[in-house]
């Protein structure tokens, strides 16, 4: 095979030569759409659901439970994971049209949009999205860095005594993330990073697992911690503004409402257990990350082998974040701009031990760059709950219910006004009441946290 060849970011244009060149037996690595076999299933799908949705968030819920209480908190827990599966199989059933199960597939969230809304809507799709998906980055960023430095502070007060402030920066933890991040980022496909996703997903369940064993160990232990039905009191623990702040076979939408079932379902669990034995253990007075706001000190190994835990999982979360921007624009790109050469060509490379690595020099100045500029907003914003919470608040209503739901609508052909429809938009409301109001609680604490912030010194 040649040096140089030019083709597309995804390699279709090589399968097209490869199948061309040795016959049918190649076609046999093709689906029936013509694009690269699929070999996913419902438990691959499962683990990139646990890797994207346990994380960073499973680290605060013991705080989110002391702002809710006993009575609130689970109830809307559980409540707001039943509308996600809802949804999430609302969408499932989006990704072929007309028909769910022989209808053409949409490769993208935004191709799902097209096929059932078009429009404005597909742009403004494509706008929460990616906004999402880049936010998440810069999210995880934040966090991986603050799990890095929570080992080295672990370390300082177990030497030093607990009285000891062990300020760090987190900066040069952030740079350290950034670095490997750029080297994984080169990785062509999201198809290719399945084993990095499985290995993420196992280390979110060590870090929960220790952090669920940790509190336990705190409740049995004795000592009082103060709880309520209706958590932190307004006026007295926080201002009213503060609280509130929150393969093709058997058909793929099926596989994928059983992925989504058994992946929210894990989580939910999970989210359930960590945040009502961690409000247990720590009461109204829980910190926002009870793994690196220092709930716990000892012993002091098991707390740095689960922020290292923490650190691996959010290097493989980062990336099925990440794929799905840099896919979006080396696409566009390669659609705009088919003849230059810089965006197109690729360089095959012979790796020891890999095999034959296609080096494409935009794809390697692109996502470098993507990386870096996520590293810089990371430490101009390295706050963790309120950038946690903003994100959440932004990208719940519109990309969870509003689109789900309405191409449902629009693929049933639902007449307005039933009440199928009527129980529809209601739902799409509440939830968008629910967003508004988390995203101007988590607006205040930047705001708060930014008059308090000092540089160079560790943010938890």
């Amino acid at each position: 095979m040649a040096k140089e060849m030019q083709h597309s970011s995804m390699h279709l244009e090589q399968a097209d030569l490869e199948g061309n060149e040795h016959g049918t037996g190649t076609h046999k690595n093709l689906d029936d759409d013509g694009r690269p076999k699929r070999t996913g299933t419902w438990v691959t799908a499962s683990a990139h659901i646990i890797t994207a949705v346990i994380g960073s968030g499973v680290l605060s819920l013991a705080w989110a439970i002391a702002q809710l209480g006993w009575v609130a908190g689970p109830v809307i827990l559980m409540a707001f994971s039943c509308i996600t599966f809802f949804t999430s199989t609302l969408l499932a059933d989006s990704y072929r049209s007309p028909d769910p199960v022989t209808g053409r597939r949409n490769y993208t969230y935004m191709d799902a949009v097209r096929a059932n809304l078009g429009g404005r809507k597909v742009q403004l799709c494509g706008l929460a999205q990616y906004v999402n998906l880049i936010g998440i980055t810069i999210g995880y960023t934040i966090t991986a860095s603050i799990s890095m430095v929570a080992v080295k502070r672990s370390n300082c007060f177990h030497k030093h005594g607990h009285h000891v402030k062990c300020n760090i920066s987190n900066y040069p933890y952030m740079i350290i993330f950034a670095c490997i991040q750029i080297i994984l980022s080169q990785i062509p496909n999201f198809h290719k990073l399945s084993w990095l996703s499985v290995l993420a997903a196992v280390m979110s369940f060590a870090y929960s697992s220790i952090g669920l064993g940790l509190s336990i160990a705190k409740v049995a232990g004795g000592g009082h911690a103060r709880t309520s039905l209706t958590g932190t009191a307004v006026g007295v623990d926080v201002t009213p503004a503060q609280k509130d702040t929150i393969k093709s076979s058997p058909p793929e939408n099926k596989a994928m409402k059983r992925a989504s079932f058994v992946g929210i379902l894990i989580t939910t669990l999970f989210y359930v257990l960590c945040g009502s034995v961690g409000y247990a253990a720590f009461g109204d007075d829980a910190p926002g990350n009870f793994l690196t706001g220092f709930g716990f000190y000892e012993p002091f190994w098991l707390i740095d082998f689960a922020n290292v835990c923490i650190a691996v999982h959010l290097i493989g979360a980062y990336q099925v974040f990440s794929q799905p921007v840099f896919s979006f624009v080396e696409k566009n790109c390669h659609q705009k701009w088919p003849e230059t050469k810089f965006i197109t060509r690729e360089h095959a490379i012979n790796i020891p031990f890999f095999g034959v690595y296609y080096l494409n020099s935009f794809r390697l100045v692109w996502r470098t760059v993507y990386v870096i500029v996520t590293a810089v907003v990371a430490m101009i914003f390295p706050f963790f709950n309120d950038f946690l919470g903003l994100i959440g608040a932004a990208s719940f209503w519109p990309l969870t219910v509003y689109f789900p739901v309405e191409m449902y609508i629009a693929r049933t052909r639902m007449r307005k006004f039933s009440l199928p429809w009527t129980w529809l938009n209601i739902l799409s409301f509440a939830c968008l009441i629910v967003s508004l109001v988390a995203a101007a609680g988590s607006i205040e604490g930047l705001v708060n946290s930014l008059k308090k912030y000092k540089p160079f010194q560790s943010v938890q």
